[in-house]
């Protein structure tokens, strides 16, 4: 059974159902959900002029290989309306695999650790919050990324409670 980190976030209708919704279809495709950070209201990253997202992560357990589970991370995605117009886009719903035991991959569709995660406020926040000793391979302590990050320029407000389905 593998352990993985999830980022989850929206910033299109009902945000914190979807990221309820998400985490129920999840565990129907074979995710098992174990522990969740509070949500967390960010503002967008790269385009800027869209509502802002609520944002959490979830730490999950699977028998799924790496492909396999961003496979069903892109049905989910799709099935509560994902639309891949523009890249850093508005969409009702986005799952990335943070990590994923202690791998490292680099393929064309998958990197993981996420090659962007070290430098997100709306990532690392939530991800520390669950695991306040979590090494991104290859990059180090989240902590210390997260302590990198000037608050001023990537603001996030916690909203409380994961609404566990």
């Amino acid at each position: 059974m593998a352990c993985a980190f999830l980022s989850l976030g929206s910033n299109l209708g009902d945000r914190l159902g979807h990221l309820s919704e998400a985490v129920r279809q999840l565990r129907e495709r074979g995710v098992t959900p174990r522990r969740a950070s509070s949500v967390y209201e960010t503002a967008p990253v790269g385009r800027t002029e869209q509502p802002a997202f609520l944002n959490a992560v979830i730490e999950v357990e699977t028998d799924l290989e790496p492909l396999a589970l961003l496979a069903q991370t892109q049905a989910v995605e799709n099935a509560l309306g994902r639309r891949r117009v523009l890249r850093w886009g508005p969409r009702t719903l986005d799952i990335d695999i943070l990590l994923y035991d202690d791998c490292r991959i680099d393929l064309p569709e998958l990197q993981v650790p996420h090659p962007r995660m070290h430098e997100r406020r709306f990532v690392l926040l939530p991800l520390v919050e669950l695991q306040p000793d979590v090494v991104i391979p290859g990059i180090g302590p989240a902590r210390a990324c997260l302590d990198a990050l000037d608050p001023q320029t990537q603001p996030a407000r916690c909203l409380g409670a994961f609404p566990w389905p």
